[in-house]
């Protein structure tokens, strides 16, 4: 509970945070007054004013922060402070300020992307599993063991760069080419029929109900039992067993029964130890079950190990890898939002910050690897929702200047924008109360 506390402090802290600096970076230097700039909001701990008079502020809530500008000067100000207010700007220089905080929640994503490529990740390899009869990736031809390639061209190094490709298809449907290396070596080009589906959050991964799926992970043998049947027969910790008896390439669930199903009679494996085949024979000793059947053990700690790969790349490729997954997923969440307005997916699907902190604590956990990938979904995510042209939010405001714009810099009367924000308040009200009870429902469905 501290960890995913924690994460999650941090994560809409930083996020936010950076949205405000956003906004901030653009307005020092389009000759805007900033009054503070708090990290946190509540009471203040710490504070410090700097030479442009601005107060940099610690607060007692670390919750994001927030940048508090000169809107409107005094009636008895000089000229100068009446040239530094935000609402004396040029509609140009005013809409740049608001755009500034989505924009800046963006860069941020394309930042954590590019640094993830840059340093490189272990990911698994996409080697696909037997896709189920009648789904599309079998009517494909896809077979056990293809390992993908590329998606509609695209080249992908593992399964997540694959399972990325594919979340534009998979939420629209239509076709997609799959180019895939069968285990022979030959390489060749499939395409895979995708329906178009509505999306709830308790379905099924859409990528396994299209046949989609890895393949089991090799048994790997760990610890070893002193004199247990394992040792006595040549098995070594870090061993990947990739047959045993008839079974080609067992999963672990398989291998534990085979083994169990032959107590005392001898079992063939066949290992790969430090690339090399290599081959055994191990008599597993009976024992009684719990369920008081006689069943076979070897004596060893057998473990589950996919294949992985280091996915690492060059400077421009890291930062070409950033602007291009940001562009993506912010398209793709544009898209999930149109799809649920017409319908097509559930609003099950707007989550709130009870889910957004057990996603925090799930991804740190995983390591730091997850939990800065989730921090550039997140961060996308509140761009994407900040430039929504919903009053209250920032692409409200943008959308009052574009009227102003149009109306050839006449802004919208105070009535106007007064119904025009209750109106907003009301829509960002509605959705939080939607995801407060969408996170609670899961937690306690």
């Amino acid at each position: 509970m501290l960890l995913t506390l924690s994460a999650f402090v941090l994560a809409l802290g930083l996020l936010i945070t950076f949205h405000e600096l956003g906004h901030y970076w653009v307005a020092r230097r389009a000759g805007v007054s900033i009054v503070r700039f708090s990290v946190g909001f509540g009471p203040v701990l710490l504070r410090r004013r700097d030479r442009h008079g601005t107060e940099w502020a610690l607060s007692a809530i670390p919750l994001g922060g927030y940048v508090k500008m000169l809107d409107e000067a005094p009636p008895d100000a000089d000229e100068v402070t009446r040239r530094t207010a935000f609402n004396a700007q040029p509609l140009s220089r005013r809409a740049a300020v608001v755009a500034a905080g989505p924009v800046a929640n963006l860069v941020l994503a394309v930042l954590i992307y590019a640094f993830l490529g840059l340093w490189g990740t272990q990911e698994p390899a996409a080697v696909l599993a037997a896709p189920p009869a009648g789904t599309p990736a079998a009517l494909a031809g896809v077979q056990d063991g293809d390992v993908l390639r590329a998606v509609a061209g695209d080249p992908v190094a593992s399964w997540p760069q694959a399972r990325w490709r594919l979340a534009g298809p998979l939420s629209l449907g239509g076709r997609v080419a799959l180019t895939l290396e069968s285990a022979n070596g030959t390489v060749r080009d499939e395409t895979v029929e995708l329906p178009s589906r509505d999306v709830a959050p308790d379905d099924p991964d859409p990528l396994e109900a299209a046949g989609l799926s890895l393949q089991a992970p090799y048994p790997v043998a760990g610890e070893l039992v002193p004199g247990g049947a394992a040792e006595q027969a040549g098995l070594q910790a870090g061993d990947r067993i990739v047959a045993a008896g008839d079974l080609d390439r067992p999963s672990v669930e398989a291998f534990v029964r085979t083994v169990q199903a032959h107590a005392g009679q001898p079992l063939r494996l066949t290992v790969l130890r430090q690339g090399a085949r290599v081959s055994l024979s191990v008599t597993p000793r009976p024992e009684t079950g719990e369920d008081g059947r006689t069943i076979g053990r070897i004596g060893a700690l057998i473990q589950a190990e996919r294949s992985q790969v280091l996915v690492r790349l060059g400077p421009l490729d890291s930062v070409w890898q950033g602007v291009r997954r940001t562009a993506d997923m912010s398209l793709l969440t544009l898209r999930m939002m149109g799809r649920m307005v017409l319908g097509d997916v559930s609003w099950r699907n707007v989550t709130g910050p009870v889910t957004i902190a057990e996603y925090a604590g799930r991804t740190a956990r995983i390591g730091l690897e997850s939990y800065l990938g989730f921090l550039a979904l997140i961060s996308i995510s509140i761009g994407v929702l900040n430039l929504l042209p919903i009053p209250m939010l920032d692409g409200g405001h943008l959308l009052f200047y574009l009227i102003e714009a149009l109306r050839g810099g006449r802004p919208l009367s105070d009535r106007a924008r007064d119904v025009g924000l209750r109106l907003g308040l009301g829509v960002v009200l509605g959705l939080m109360v939607l995801a407060l009870f969408n996170d609670f429902s899961r937690l306690f469905s």
